[in-house]
């Protein structure tokens, strides 16, 4: 059976792209930088429906990011399946640098990190030969001093699974297919057939980004350069060409024999690009033992037709869709959170940092209570702040809160204000709580709650703008406010809905600063909810009803 896959497989903030066959099922990580959990584990059987199953770094203790810049934290994993055991390896540039878990089951849960002594760099990768042995390849500046910015080195060096050491000799085998070329980066090392190959980027993830390949019969080289190199970029293609950025590849085979390529790229729109790295799909066929990306095209597609059955996961009494009684959203889809009936979060929320997630507190048939504390989004912290990634050009966001609740005190059971909520009407009240997209901690549009004011503020360079402000709407004790973000490519809207109708805030605001071209790193947007207790003295509680996502034609 024949079905296409529609570019970009995982629309939105899903960069660094690696993927293993197991079988008939699919594996997919990504990297996440500061955002915690780390590192989403999706799951397809068809290339075309994905779901997401877990987190690789789901707890503390595995992930630290104190004090972890918005685009640092966790670079470019790679996940890989040798002898019934799931391995990721990955880089926490933050805290610790480069470590491997394992886990049998690829849900979870995964081990505490090994980190690997010795081994410097980034973009790490794991090779499983037919005799057993594993090697690890990664990347590291010349070892005899940088020429240039970028002037780095592949390195292959051989990883005991039980010691978690590297043992031998390390050996630089390769600097990249290009003369002069900045950034080999990014990986992989492949046996197929009488081949070693090397996959890897190189350019820099910008406009000169661009996957090459090389080859030897011997895993210690020396290497053979590929002269159809790069085998696949859009560097050529123009400025105003609407995929850019294309590298950082990964291989992998079907049961059937068909071979595919993994990818990042981006869509920027006149320019801009909001939602970060996405990841794409090619199909790869092999001449003369070279890898070919997309024969008779060259570069990425819109579709990609695959030779696989179609596998739906909410029709799959075995997926964890089903098990978990669809508790996390599919990738790319609508959404709707009713706080008030869920027990737990779906694998698909993000936090900023290391949460403290007593802050967070889901209670039936109320909703989601957030503990505002003093630190915000500002601040290279965790606030409290929970959102869901971007994935569409045009989109609307809505959160509900209640400024003011009521509830009966233990002790006299009569009703008044609750104490554990102070982000209301009073504009004596220093609590602020809202909805943000969110690029950075110096970049981002918020729509807030404060002191009796409903203001949108644009965040940009760390400096803050009021770009319009209204009085709060009055409501009655118990009545949720939804306010929403209404996002029409490079246009935001930013309001509160009244009866039927929307009230606009402040409208048509400039977001390109939320862009990767002017506020910079590697992240994308998220949109999401968040608390501020601006005393920074007693706690507080904001309760939020619900989060709607859901995508606009444009």
């Amino acid at each position: 059976m024949t079905q296409s896959v529609k570019n970009p497989i995982m629309p939105g903030f899903y960069p660094d792209p690696s993927i293993c066959a197991v079988g008939e099922d699919y594996y997919l990580v990504n990297s996440t930088f500061a955002y915690f959990p780390g590192l989403p584990v999706l799951h397809s059987k068809d290339l075309v429906h994905w779901e997401q199953i877990g987190n690789v770094m789901d707890r503390s203790s595995q992930l630290p990011l104190d004090n972890a810049g918005h685009s640092q934290g966790l670079f470019a994993p790679t996940i890989r399946y040798h002898a019934g055991t799931f391995y990721v390896i990955c880089t926490n540039v933050s805290h610790g640098g480069n470590y491997v878990v394992t886990a049998e089951n690829p849900e979870g849960p995964w081990s505490e990190p090994h980190y690997l002594e010795g081994a410097g760099g980034i973009d790490p990768s794991l090779f499983f030969d037919t005799d057993g042995r594993c090697y690890y390849i990664g990347t590291h500046p010349n070892p005899e001093g940088c020429r240039y910015d970028g002037d780095w080195y592949i390195w292959i060096q051989e990883l005991d699974l039980n010691t978690w050491k590297l043992k031998g000799e390390s050996k630089d085998v390769w600097n990249g297919a290009m003369r002069g070329v900045h950034w080999p980066e990014g990986p992989h090392l492949y046996r197929i057939g009488e081949y070693y190959y090397i996959l890897h980027a190189e350019g820099g993830t910008g406009p000169e980004h661009a996957v090459s390949v090389c080859r030897s019969r011997d895993i210690w080289g020396p290497y053979e350069n590929n002269f159809c190199n790069p085998i696949l970029t859009h560097r050529h293609l123009g400025q105003a060409y609407p995929v850019k950025y294309v590298g950082h590849g990964d291989l992998f085979e079907t049961p059937a024999g068909e071979w595919y390529m993994t990818m990042l790229a981006v869509r920027p729109l006149e320019g801009y690009t909001t939602m970060g790295r996405e990841t794409f799909l090619a199909k790869v066929t092999w001449e003369n033992d070279w890898p070919v990306v997309n024969v008779g095209e060259g570069q990425l597609t819109d579709q990609v037709e695959v030779s696989l059955p179609e596998w739906r996961p909410e029709q799959d009494p075995h997926s964890h869709t089903s098990r978990s009684r669809g508790r996390n959203a599919a990738p790319g889809s609508d959404r709707h959170y009713d706080f008030a009936g869920m027990e737990a979060l779906g694998d698909e929320f993000l936090y900023l940092r290391n949460p403290d997630l007593s802050c967070y507190n889901l209670e039936s048939g109320k909703g989601l209570y957030l503990t505002a504390t003093s630190v915000t989004l500002k601040e290279q912290k965790s606030p409290s702040f929970v959102g869901i990634r971007q994935q569409h050009h045009a989109f609307r966001a809505e959160a509900s809160l209640i400024p003011k609740e009521l509830s009966k005190e233990a002790d006299g059971g009569e009703d008044v204000e609750c104490p554990g909520n102070v982000c209301g009407n009073d504009a004596n009240l220093a609590c602020c709580a809202g909805l943000v997209l969110l690029q950075s901690n110096s970049y981002h549009l918020r729509l807030e709650t404060e002191q009796g004011k409903l203001q949108a503020v644009l965040c940009r360079k760390g400096e803050d703008t009021v770009v319009g402000s209204v009085p709060l709407p009055a409501v009655q004790p118990g009545e949720a406010v939804t306010l929403y973000l209404q996002i029409e490519g490079l246009k935001a809207t930013a309001g509160y809905i009244c009866g039927n109708a929307d009230c606009p805030v402040a409208e048509d605001v400039d977001i390109r600063c939320l862009s990767t071209e002017v506020a910079g790193g590697f992240v994308g947007c998220t949109a999401g909810i968040y608390a501020v207790n601006l005393e920074g003295t007693k706690e507080s509680r904001v309760l939020f009803t619900g989060l709607t996502y859901r995508h606009m034609e444009v």
